[in-house]
């Protein structure tokens, strides 16, 4: 798959097509400015604006229709918002629907998808001209009589644009009746919008056509659906850098652009192990079938377990044996354009065909029994709902001949909802109706996260009340029917997503979103506050909490994330509860290079039952940390079983903190039942001015003469370092640093503690860890954290350990990060031997002795001299 070449298309033709959706708008009075009236001399008939020509634009019969919808379309977002951004958004909405609709006809033309087998886009025989246009009656489309004669003689005069135009719209009619989410069946305000053309090399269609090879679109060629999802990604990626460069100037993210923000398209060897460990291990424990198996590439084979763990595993495997094909529920909660559903589906086929189905009867039975999905993105939803349809065609050539019930949808909000037409509802179910309307107000600011407190009883309930209402709206009034016409097509779509979250699923797959709480906006962090108090930090922690509530007793549950929570201390209080409920069956922990080179990742698959003497299979996919791998490279490294490790979780809660450190062996973790270093030192963050470029200089920037007067050293971090140096920064602490303190956004921490002998080391750094001499000169800050021994133990000797290949590892076990808090510091375990402390003491005074001749050698050192060399 040419990625290059996708990424390159989807970015400029978003860019493309919102132009050109602007500039139709302009020309009927829409504009970023405003709406325009009519012009005074218009009619019902037409209507003309002033567009700044000799002559006034003019829009004729259904296109008048088709703008007031425009209008009104704009004037209800304004009502969220203001009518710039009502506007923009808008543009943007039409121009990703005809991007999903020219995408989705590409792909099916190329795979002889389309119903009548006639390429709209394109030529099979590699002429310009499309099929459609040489041969339009050849279609099955409906003309009427005068249709058929306008094409004719738009033919006859050589207008191909035109007639092309016509067409495409009408074959996107057409769609609507066996793809009703992705096409409209109706002449709504986007096709007013629309602007094709075969002809222009520079549109869309055109580019489209001739950039991206044919063969990335045919399944038969080695084409993948997936290629809806790369194309989907790069279209957004310009939205991306617009929304992280708002983020840099503190603009919260909205739910609008949620998405953008928090999207990350998963590998496929990733998606593979995920769906396999999960979707695949739940068929093989109760259906044993090695030639199965066999076609799972990245299936890892469980450890071998204690006589206790297996007796509990073979009660599980008999509750397994009673699952049949159809039993099985998926989920992917997150499911952006439906990768992981594309493949789930593969693997559900192959369930079906080894208990004896045929793929025509699994690819139905698959898309109405077995996979679900939700996202909180319209346009994703849209593609993943293709993408589903597309695959169980390739199964099933007349999926799209029936009425397929494909579970996949874009979560709805109930915030514009009439609730005056509840009045139709009757007052015993009202409250139901009530409650589920209120669950529903700004959820696409939650997502799948919402925990919706309905039972499938009273959704059982409110479905058979609306079928009563829209059955006697045909006896009744027009109040009647513009309220059954409101609970029918609104509130139906409400309890539809409710059921997909009220479920329990045996397998939840997903890639979640990624968010920290500092970029939410007040109403997603105050829900998370309250719901997920754990796990609030980061969007992605809380959809691991939310989707092992989502589990059967006996589900899997397999994600992708940043692997921030395996470690550090604020995730501390929701690691020990997570690994209270569910049981690790394997995981691969990725290192940095499969989401780019900025943060790494892990993959791994739960089970919602609780064994923590389970031995869970772990990969770790890199030598060093902060090493950057390609995808590929990754994936060779997970097929060749390269640095896999057995762990039992329960090892994690004999270490502080309960990390995940399942590299290391019981016996190395057995340390941590020692004395702890928190027990000899006072360990401490320091100094937050709230303004260094006022209060912090390079040493060599103020006058000698105010040393230690108004400039005093200051520990601040800096690179890997041992034993001493790192010696850069002064901070201005005259009079007690009076001037600090008054300062708005400063944080004095601990004063006691300044100038005094310490340790001092870097709290953020990629590399390893290391520490340094702190003299009795120095202050510190909140990045240059120091300890203080306490006695019987010296600064030398601390210094000694810290600097150890002990202290090393075991920092490593605590923390997985590139953060090293005074918490991870704190809890190193620590033996003090007072008969080895002289010795220890006089090689830790050599080694500064040595650090510090090295570090005055440098120029940038306030000790130099001269240059060694001279």
């Amino acid at each position: 798959m040419n990625k290059t070449a996708i990424r390159n298309f989807a970015v400029w033709a978003r860019n493309k097509l919102i132009a050109d959706v602007s500039y139709h708008a302009g020309l009927m009075g829409i504009t970023k400015n405003g709406i325009s009236q009519a012009l005074p001399q218009s009619t019902k008939d037409v209507e003309f604006f002033d567009i700044g020509t000799a002559e006034p634009y003019a829009v004729r019969g259904e296109a008048i229709q088709q703008r007031k919808s425009l209008v009104e379309a704009i004037r209800h977002k304004e009502k969220d918002s203001n009518y710039e951004i009502a506007y923009s958004s808008l543009m943007e909405e039409v121009a990703y629907t005809w991007f999903n609709r020219l995408i989705a006809v590409r792909f099916m033309e190329v795979n002889d998808y389309l119903p009548a087998h006639v390429r709209v886009l394109s030529s099979e025989s590699g002429k310009q001209e499309p099929d459609i246009v040489t041969n339009p009656f050849d279609a099955e489309l409906f003309f009427t009589e005068g249709e058929n004669q306008k094409i004719i003689q738009m033919k006859n005069d050589n207008k191909l644009d035109e007639v092309f135009r016509i067409l495409f719209i009408k074959q996107c009619r057409e769609l609507s009746r066996i793809l009703p989410r992705l096409f409209e069946g109706t002449n709504d305000y986007t096709e007013l919008l629309l602007s094709v053309s075969f002809i222009d090399q520079k549109g869309v269609v055109y580019h489209m056509v001739h950039d991206i090879p044919e063969e990335d679109f045919n399944v038969e060629q080695g084409g993948q659906v997936e290629i809806i999802g790369w194309l989907y990604q790069y279209y957004n990626a310009e939205l991306k850098d617009e929304t992280f460069a708002l983020l840099k100037n503190n603009v919260k993210v909205t739910k609008e652009r949620i998405p953008s923000a928090t999207q990350l398209f998963t590998p496929d060897w990733i998606v593979r192990y995920m769906v396999e460990n999960s979707l695949g291990r739940l068929w093989i424990e109760g259906h044993p079938n090695d030639l199965l198996k066999s076609d799972w590439k990245y299936y890892l084979d469980e450890a071998e377990q204690e006589a206790f763990v297996k007796q509990e595993l073979e009660k599980n495997r008999e509750e397994y044996a009673k699952l049949g094909p159809e039993d099985i529920k998926v989920i992917d909660p997150c499911m952006g354009s439906g990768h992981i559903l594309v493949y789930a589906f593969d693997v559900l086929m192959q369930i079906y065909e080894s208990a004896g189905y045929t793929q025509r009867d699994a690819a139905k039975s698959i898309i109405e029994k077995n996979l679900f999905g939700l996202d909180v993105d319209d346009r994703a939803a849209q593609l993943a709902y293709f993408a589903v349809m597309m695959k169980a065609r390739q199964y099933n050539r007349r999926i799209l001949d029936g009425e397929a019930d494909c579970k996949v949808y874009a979560i709805k909000e109930s915030n514009g909802f009439d609730r005056t037409a509840l009045v139709k509802i009757g007052d015993d179910l009202r409250p139901v109706a009530e409650k589920l309307l209120n669950t529903f107000v700004d959820a696409k600011e939650y997502g799948s996260i919402l925990n919706v407190d309905i039972t499938f009883e009273e959704l059982d309930a409110l479905d058979k009340r609306l079928d009563d209402v829209d059955r006697m709206s045909d006896y009744g009034n027009l109040f009647d029917v513009m309220y059954a016409s409101v609970l029918c097509n609104e509130l139906s779509l409400l309890i539809r997503q409710a059921r997909v979250m009220v479920q329990k699923y045996d397998a939840v797959i997903t890639n979640p979103p990624y968010m920290s709480s500092a970029n939410m906006s007040s109403k997603l962090y105050e829900f998370a506050e309250n719901n997920y108090p754990l796990a609030k930090s980061d969007l992605s922690t809380m959809f691991m909490d939310k989707t092992i509530r989502m589990l059967t007793t006996i589900g899997y549950m397999s994600m992708i994330n940043i692997p921030m929570w395996m470690s550090i201390p604020t995730y501390e209080k929701f690691r020990d509860e997570f690994m209270h409920k569910c049981t690790f069956i394997n995981a691969s922990h990725n290192g940095r290079g499969v989401f780019g080179s900025d943060f790494g990742s892990i993959a791994f698959v739960v089970s919602s039952w609780y064994q923590p003497y389970y031995k869970a299979v772990y990969c770790q996919l890199f030598k060093e940390k902060g090493q950057v791998d390609s995808v590929e490279e990754k994936e060779g490294m997970f097929l060749s079983g390269f640095n896999r490790h057995i762990y039992q979780q329960k090892t994690s809660f004999d270490i502080p903190g309960s990390p995940l450190s399942y590299w290391e062996s019981e016996n190395s973790i057995n340390v941590f039942s020692q004395k702890k270093l928190y027990e000899y030192v006072d360990a401490k963050t320091g100094v937050t001015t709230g303004d260094n470029e006022t209060f912090l200089r390079l040493w060599y920037e103020p006058s000698q003469m105010k040393w230690r007067i108004k400039w005093f050293p200051l520990n601040k971090g800096g690179e890997y370092r041992k034993w001493f140096g790192n010696n850069f920064y002064v901070i201005d602490w005259e009079y007690d640093g009076i001037s600090i303190k008054n300062s708005s956004g400063s944080t004095i921490r601990n004063e006691e503690f300044y100038f005094k002998e310490g340790v001092t080391w870097s709290k953020i750094t990629a590399a390893k860890f290391s520490a340094r001499f702190s003299p009795s000169s120095n202050m510190f800050d909140a990045v240059g954290l120091t300890c203080f021994a306490r006695k019987p133990v010296s600064t030398a000797y601390l210094l000694g350990y810290l600097c150890s290949c002990v202290a090393q590892k075991y920092v490593k076990v605590l923390n997985q990060t590139v953060s090293y808090t005074v918490g991870t510091i704190n809890n190193l375990p620590f033996i003090y031997s007072e008969e080895e402390a002289k010795q220890v003491e006089d090689l830790v005074e050599e080694n500064i002795s040595i650090s510090e001749e090295d570090w005055n050698d440098s120029e940038l050192s306030w000790g130099f001299k001269k240059h060694p060399l001279v």
